[in-house]
């Protein structure tokens, strides 16, 4: 049986890998994949802002998540849009470190029953309902737990 921090963690985490979600679900065109920052247009390199200083050392298939992402930006609703700004700027401040464990978080979590998801969704949801100075308190008794509680 999980223990409720360890629960906690893995929902922690899930708010994070959700970004991968975002940036990790479509394939795009095979020409997209050797793209320089230069060679996008302005409206790429608007959406993708977060990722300029990085842009030319992502690996091929980074970019071409990346731009899919920008693809579909146009077609998404206002709140989605701030959501992708909001996971890329996360994503753009993590680590080579911090990505590689969002990622195996992030499998660890998708290979979980629909029914373990559900309950780790629910938790997360709960500790979002705490006050802070409650938060604050979790945060501090368990610093490895609550490691990335708070990154949205």
């Amino acid at each position: 049986m999980v223990s409720f921090q360890a629960r906690l963690k893995l929902v922690a985490v899930f708010s994070v890998l959700l970004v991968g979600g975002l940036m990790f679900n479509n394939v795009a065109l095979a020409d997209d994949v050797n793209v320089t920052w230069a060679q996008l247009n302005s409206e790429q390199r608007q959406i993708l802002n977060p990722l300029a200083s990085e842009w030319d050392t992502l690996r091929p298939w980074q970019r071409e998540k990346m731009l899919d992402i920008a693809n579909d930006y146009p077609k998404m609703n206002p709140a989605k849009r701030e959501l992708v700004q909001k996971r890329l700027t996360n994503w753009s401040r993590m680590t080579p470190y911090e990505r590689e464990n969002a990622r195996k978080n992030h499998q660890q979590f998708q290979s979980l029953s629909a029914d373990k998801k559900n309950e780790l969704r629910q938790k997360w949801l709960e500790y979002q309902k705490l006050p802070e100075s409650e938060r604050a308190r979790l945060r501090a008794d368990s610093p490895d737990t609550y490691q990335d509680a708070d990154l949205n």
